[in-house]
């Protein structure tokens, strides 16, 4: 299979990807079909049979997702989903697992109270120490990088060298970056797994999730469990994803170079510690963002006095939406420590939107000032 390797060229195609199939008189959008049953006369040659198995609409997002990833996809219900679904797939009892300390927590929780039990072993190492950790035994290693919230890196393909010679696979999650801007895929890795919730959906309307790849055995695996296992997206759902990856690259470009521009500036503020952004000259991650990503993407973090000066500043900005979740067009914040991250008190995420910068900044400056 020969790989697209021009990114412009890739969205062009993404745009475009049902051109080719359309006749005369037939909608450009593709639509929201909810048949669960299909006309099934005989079996043999049917293109859809059932709604657990596949859908019309599931495979326009699917061929969608494909080009983003110049890799096959499969689609999930949430980012959780499609993480289950990538460790499930290949994981048994006996196997080691090596996995982010600092990374999203409930992939965390997934390990600990559901693979765990299952005879898993679950071995939880600082995204810092993941290029140098013995994966000698392992059956998977799974890197989130940047990790969230702390926005550490790792070297993907060092790490994918090192697992492949140590007989594990390695699953990147991806969603901080998103294949615009970081492919885990051309950097070695196995999987790629991802929620389209943030900034692929990028409207805070919809749950989704992804695993891409390019080995078809493992690939046909993830479709088996997602059949199996009845963990299927709805066909509205998968719609609203694929009109909004339509707008991604534009949006991605406004909040990346947002989130550069108010990340130069907080490091100015007097009353900011511990900022990181990977754009930034001096933040420790900024040298191997160069090596192996393309954007520094739209998340920034920074610690203020203590909590009650974080959430005086979140609830003073009028530009700042108070959620968990990130990558929308809303600029949205939360305080971290709140949902037991090992964090100070006073640590914020803060995932900019597609806001214009000046009135964006004013906001976040007043709110600082008056706080």
């Amino acid at each position: 299979m020969i790989r697209n390797t021009d990114p412009q060229r890739r969205f062009a195609d993404l745009l475009h990807h049902r051109a080719h199939r359309l006749q005369k008189g037939d909608p450009v959008a593709p639509g929201i079909i909810s048949a669960t049953t299909y006309h099934l006369p005989e079996v043999v040659g049917a293109p859809f049979a059932y709604g657990r198995m596949s859908t019309p609409t599931w495979e326009e997002l699917e061929q969608q997702l494909a080009i983003l990833e110049d890799a096959p996809c499969v689609s999930f219900p949430s980012g959780m989903a499609a993480i289950s679904a990538a460790l499930f797939a290949i994981l048994k009892t006996g196997d080691r697992l090596i996995i982010p300390s600092d990374g999203y927590y409930v992939t965390r929780v997934l390990g600990t109270e559901f693979l765990k039990p299952l005879g898993i072993q679950i071995i939880e190492v600082p995204t810092l120490e993941m290029a140098a950790y013995d994966l000698t035994g392992s059956a998977v290693v799974y890197l989130e990088t940047p990790s969230n919230p702390g926005l550490d890196l790792c070297d993907i393909a060092l790490i994918a060298t090192r697992a492949h010679a140590a007989g594990a696979r390695l699953i990147v999650d991806n969603t901080t970056m998103t294949p615009l801007l970081q492919r885990p895929l051309d950097l070695g890795a196995d999987l790629v797994v991802a929620a389209d919730t943030k900034a692929p959906a990028g409207h805070s309307d919809v749950l989704f999730g992804h695993v891409a790849g390019r080995d078809p055995a493992l690939i046909q695996r993830i479709r088996d469990w997602r059949r199996i296992s009845g963990a299927v997206p709805g066909a509205f759902e998968a719609w609203l994803v694929h009109r909004g990856i339509e707008t991604l690259e534009v949006r991605l470009d406004r909040m990346c170079r947002s989130a550069e521009a108010i990340a130069q500036r907080l490091a100015a503020h007097p009353r900011i510690t511990a900022l990181r952004y990977p754009g930034l000259p001096n933040d420790p991650s900024h040298t191997l963002a160069l090596k192996q990503m393309s954007g520094f993407g739209f998340l920034l973090t920074f610690t203020l006095e203590d909590e009650a000066r974080a959430e005086a500043f979140l609830a003073a900005c009028p530009y700042i939406a108070q959620t968990t979740s990130f990558g929308g067009t809303h600029t949205a914040g939360e305080r971290r420590a709140r949902w037991g991250d090992p964090v100070a008190p006073g640590f914020i995420r803060l995932s900019v939107g597609c806001e214009p910068l000046d009135p964006l900044w004013d906001a976040i400056e007043a709110a600082l000032n008056a706080t």
